[in-house]
């Protein structure tokens, strides 16, 4: 009985709108070929052809080649901003420190208690007092 099934092809039909809209993530730069395939699950060899197709800067019969210098560029921006926020996270994290300090000192010189405590009950509001 199961000879005569056949597997169903699945045949994706795309609008020319999503079509030129690849091409135009493509010609921006933010993506890649590799990068749009696995965004939206589309063969690369079917970008590579709608690149031809639709494409400004690509002309007939010119070949398409991305460079590795550019993803390598994208890499290196990627590890600098890293840097930058993790610096940023470390001034932070000192400026805490030192707030923490200056909240212990405050404690221990003037019996001050900065921090709030777990334990106290909650206000109830302001009520007016009578007269």
């Amino acid at each position: 009985m199961n000879a005569n099934l056949k597997e169903i092809r699945k045949l994706r039909v795309y609008s020319e709108e999503f079509k030129k809209g690849i091409v135009s993530f493509y010609e921006s730069g933010k993506y890649s070929v590799l990068q749009l395939e696995r965004l939206y699950g589309v063969n690369n060899v079917t970008i590579y052809n709608w690149i031809y197709k639709f494409s400004t800067f690509n002309e007939k019969g010119i070949r398409v080649v991305e460079m590795k210098d550019s993803n390598i560029d994208k890499l290196k921006q990627l590890e600098l901003k890293i840097k930058e926020l993790e610096q940023a996270v470390g001034q932070k994290q000192i400026k805490i420190d030192y707030l923490e300090k200056m909240i212990d000192i405050a404690k221990d010189e003037f019996n001050i208690d900065i921090k709030k405590n777990s334990n106290t009950p909650q206000s109830a509001g302001s009520l007016r007092t009578r007269k």
